[in-house]
């Protein structure tokens, strides 16, 4: 479904990614781990044209999307939730999830969407008039993972969801993504919590300074003495 060739991204003349490649299969959930500083969140910014590609491919489905904007891309099908949530702090939740949907409102549906996600998510069914920005920060990532797949994407990706919750609260985020990967929805994960991310992701890629590390599926990587030393406290 997404591959990425030997991606190069730079911000002036400074080279954030150096020939990254990776790609994620239809139904699959791949996280992209690594430290901070790696080019992770710079990878996902290109390949949802929010940053310019300097070098290599993003194709989408077989088609490029290397010279596309980014509300192309999200037309195409792909939708982000955000490093930092970035909620829409004044509008009401039932708001920020009615823009989830804006690409689409005109083919309807959203409606029962709304309904699936407050399913999925039913503290935010009774927070539903509370402005965004008066939530706590595992509700306001609920709202942005919700606001995500309101526009019914052929890939969800996620920008470190679980970044300053509690450790209880990462548990039920946890929980969230593997329920989310059991409705068969395709998944990019850039994830801090690595322990996390290798147990909900079916494959990973390691990013150490802008380039892949290593790769392999998940129970390799989390048996992989680097990783488990490096990541995982073992």
């Amino acid at each position: 479904m997404l591959q990425v060739t030997d991606l190069v991204v730079a911000y002036g003349s400074i080279e954030a990614v150096h020939g990254v490649s990776f790609e994620v299969g239809q139904g699959e959930c791949v996280a992209l781990i690594g430290p901070n500083g790696a080019g992770k969140s710079t990878t996902l910014k290109a390949v949802c044209g929010l940053v310019p590609i300097k070098g290599g491919d993003v194709r989408f489905e077989g088609r490029s999307l290397r010279s596309l904007p980014g509300h192309e891309i999200a037309h195409l099908g792909i939708s982000m939730c955000p490093e930092g949530r970035q909620v829409f702090g004044e509008m009401s939740v039932l708001e920020n999830l009615r823009m989830g949907a804006y690409s689409r409102r005109r083919a309807g549906g959203w409606q029962s969407d709304l309904d699936e996600m407050l399913g999925l998510f039913p503290r935010l069914r009774e927070r539903i008039g509370q402005k965004a920005g008066t939530l706590s920060g595992g509700e306001q990532e609920m709202v942005a993972i919700a606001r995500a797949l309101m526009a019914r994407p052929r890939l969800c990706i996620l920008d470190e969801p679980s970044l300053g919750l509690a450790p209880k609260i990462v548990d039920e985020v946890e929980q969230i993504l593997l329920a989310i990967k059991a409705r068969g929805v395709t998944m990019l994960l850039v994830e801090q919590t690595v322990s996390m991310a290798l147990r909900v992701a079916d494959r990973g890629y390691v990013l150490e300074a802008g380039t892949v590390r290593l790769e392999g599926d998940s129970p390799s990587l989390r048996g992989n003495p680097e990783i488990s030393n490096a990541y995982l406290g073992h």
